[in-house]
């Protein structure tokens, strides 16, 4: 027998305020389980004031009420604590899995030594506004062209052993109380265990999530920047990986001087070889993204989002300086708290 065949799989759905989504999410999971791919779907009510728990329950779920909101991460360690199955796969309630999500998730732990799987957003999010769509697509775009080897954890649709799971302790909630990077902080401990953590750009969800700038711009500088820097500063080192690869430094660096004189070239034209050194720099470094967003939404969108990645580089890229500073400077050693 394959050391996949034999593994059962409990899918956990962490939800809030999720009635409206839940239809489209658990359809393809409640099909995967009358198929017999998976023994159970777990939806965990996080204190809804909807009514996600009854419609969950209708569409053939179990479901579990937690006593008290405590986000997603205490959503699934509860459900962590009940499930039957070998392998936990935690999947949004926001995602919508592919049909064959089981399946790949069954055959990435044939390998006895993987203890976590996860994968991507597909190409087609629910979103169609650029905005919403370049968010989505970047998340895409960065798991696509990832090592198969992760360093880190993605809890939007990804799976772990559940062993594995309970020995490192499940989802850090008391640090992040706030849900933000605590799927990242779980994965460096399951590498510190000795566990392995594999990417599958096959194992493919749909994002309904729909992004506006000022909630993406919050969720990457205080849900995202801010407390992964100060994890990798404090506790556990840069990682050569996704999107804080050496490249995505280098790339960083470049917008940021890029930005500068672009703000500059008013007050001193003559500088506008720079500037235009730059943009041929940034563009040459940030290729194979352009050609991607190419891919998927055509020429202007690629225009677009690559002006606004270099805003995002430059936001990124300030966070991660502020916490070196703050570390070095201040002498705030342990901030890793997110209230």
């Amino acid at each position: 027998m394959n050391a996949g065949e034999g593994v059962t799989i409990s899918v956990v759905v962490p939800a809030f305020r999720a009635a409206h989504l839940l239809p489209r999410v658990l359809a393809p999971l409640m099909a995967m389980k009358a198929r017999g791919e998976v023994a159970e779907v777990i939806v965990v009510d996080d204190v809804s004031p909807d009514d996600t728990a009854a419609v969950a329950e209708a569409l053939g779920a179990r479901v579990l009420v937690m006593e008290k909101n405590g986000g997603p991460g205490a959503a699934r360690n509860h459900a962590a604590e009940v499930a039957g199955g070998d392998i936990l796969w935690f999947v949004d309630s926001d995602v919508i899995a592919w049909e064959d999500g089981a399946a790949k998730v069954r055959a990435a732990f044939a390998d006895p030594d993987v203890s976590a799987v996860f994968g991507s957003y597909d190409a087609t999010p629910d979103g169609q506004h650029w905005f919403s769509r370049y968010k989505n697509l970047m998340h895409r775009y960065y798991h696509q062209k990832a090592e198969r080897d992760a360093q880190t954890f993605w809890a939007g649709c990804g799976a772990v052993r559940k062993d594995v799971f309970r020995r490192v302790g499940g989802f850090d909630v008391e640090t992040y109380r706030v849900p933000s990077i605590e799927d990242i902080e779980l994965g460096y401990r399951i590498r510190r265990d000795g566990g392995r953590i594999v990417v599958d750009p096959t194992l493919l969800g749909k994002h309904l999530k729909v992004w506006t700038p000022k909630s993406a711009i919050h969720t990457d500088i205080f849900c995202r920047a801010l407390p992964w820097s100060r994890l990798m500063i404090s506790r556990e080192g840069v990682h050569n990986d996704l999107n804080t690869s050496h490249g995505e430094k280098a790339k960083a660096v470049t917008a940021g001087l890029l930005i500068l004189s672009v703000l500059i070239l008013p007050f001193a034209p003559g500088i506008w070889p720079v500037t235009l050194g730059l943009l041929l720099i940034a563009l040459a470094a940030n290729w194979s993204f352009l050609r991607f967003m190419n891919a998927n939404g055509g020429p202007g969108f690629a225009v677009l989002t690559f002006l606004y990645h270099q805003i995002y580089y430059v936001y990124s890229a300030a966070a991660f300086a502020w916490c070196l500073f703050e570390y070095h400077a201040l002498g705030v050693k342990n901030r890793l708290h997110v209230p």
